[in-house]
This record gives structure tokens, sequence and C-alpha cells, in this order.
């Protein structure tokens, strides 16, 4: 199936469009044609991760009006990050952030799978999230993409308890051996800006991990690996899960 993806798509223009999507570059506002809906859908996941990074906007200073006055952990950029409310996860006080420094009490998005996406894209611009005019319309389609049909039932893959990935760590060292070893080593200790390893971060927070593999680091060069489903990237989670902590 991989090798017929392939040649499908190196052998058509579209293999263009999809690595402007991966680079992060805004595509021509509009429908989305169901070719490219998991690719807008991932961008859409980067721009749920850092939204800023990925426009090149300027970085935000300020604490978001809406964060929550009993969390003093967090604050400027952090806050203004749609996971810093709802979660790797998407689950919101009900997930990973029920607790630690990113606990807001605020809820998931678990609810808005299916939705539509005019009502997603609405609050991102209402009052209350206060991002209308600070990103471009078809931002707003990607990220209302990610929320109203990126959503798949996390715990299915990850043990909510241990935090284990429910892969195949061998089929997963194939795909990183292939897809990430070139950027990040072979025993995950690369970039060295990352501040520690892929063995620490996958083990620590797994839902991060899973996210960026499905839809790729903002403003880097991070294939997005969404069109292959989440069983794919849970089997590089559960090898990235073998790999080397920081010491």
């Amino acid at each position: 199936m991989l090798i017929q993806m392939f040649f499908r798509f190196s052998t058509s223009p579209a293999l263009v469009v999809c690595a402007a999507l991966i680079a992060g570059l805004p595509a021509s506002v509009g429908p989305v044609k169901a070719d490219e809906l998991d690719s807008s859908i991932a961008r859409g996941g980067r721009l749920y991760d850092k939204w800023y990074k990925v426009i090149k906007a300027p970085k935000p200073e300020e604490t978001h009006p809406a964060w929550p006055a009993s969390n003093t952990k967090k604050k400027g950029d952090a806050t203004q990050r749609c996971k810093a409310c709802h979660g790797w996860d998407v689950m919101g006080k009900d997930g990973a952030y029920a607790s630690g420094s990113y606990k807001t009490g605020i809820p998931g998005l678990q609810h808005m799978a299916g939705a539509a996406n005019e009502t997603v894209i609405a609050a991102i611009k209402d009052s209350t999230h206060g991002f209308g005019g600070k990103m471009d319309e078809q931002d707003y389609v990607d990220l209302a993409n990610f929320v109203t049909k990126g959503y798949f039932p996390i715990d299915d893959f990850i043990n909510r308890e241990t935090k284990v990935a429910n892969g195949d760590a061998a089929k997963g060292e194939a795909y990183y051996n292939t897809v990430c070893a070139n950027c990040h080593g072979k025993d995950g200790s690369e970039p060295k800006d990352m501040g520690t390893t892929l063995g620490s971060l996958s083990n620590k927070n797994p839902w991060e991990i899973i996210q960026k593999i499905m839809n790729g680091q903002p403003a880097e060069d991070m294939p997005a690996l969404r069109a292959f489903g989440p069983q794919v990237s849970t089997d590089i989670l559960a090898y990235m899960q073998t790999l080397p902590k920081a010491e």
C-alpha cells in the first residue's frame, strides 16, 4: 500500500502540493479536495500545536485572556497554543491535563468530532478564543478540519495508565529507520536542540509524540504520516519508547 501511494503521488503534481503542506506553507483558500483532506488535517494539527510558528507570525508575548488565574505555572506564548488548554490528547480536563503544569479545568474537544467546520471556526474567532483576524481563512479551515475530522480514539492506541503505546515495535523500527532516523538519528538523540532524546519524550508524553508523528512539527520539514492512519504512528511510537532515555 505504501509503495502504491508513493508512485501515485510521485507521478502527479499532487507531490508538489503535499510537499508544500508538509513544509507548513499555506494552501489556496477554498474547499479541501477529498484526496487532500489528510494534508489539511495534518496542517491543522500543526496549527493546533503552534499556530504562530506555522504561519510565521511573531511569537505572542502576553498570556491569553482566557487562561485561568488558578494556573500560575504557565504564561505568555505557552498559553496561546490550542493544545495548552485542550491537551495533546484533545481531552482537556478529562485527559492528561487533568493534572500537572497545564491543568486548566477546560474541557476537551471530543464532542466536536463530526461537527460543522463553521461551528469550530466561529468558536476560534469568538471573544473567548480571540483568534479572529490572526490567521488566514485557509488556516481556520485546516484547524477546523483537525478538530472535526482528525479525532481518533487515542486510548485505543496509548494506555492511559502506563503510557505504553499499543503498537508493534518491530514494524515501528522499520518505519523509524526509513522515515525518522535520517533527522533524529538511529538512537533518537538528534537534533540536539530537542534538549533531550526521543526515548525520553515518547515515554514522558506519548500523546504529544503521536500527534507530532501524525501531523509533523510546526515550521520544520518533518513529514506528517497521518494519511497512513494512527496504527503506523503507534508502531513508530512503540519503537521510540525502546530508544535510550536521556541520562
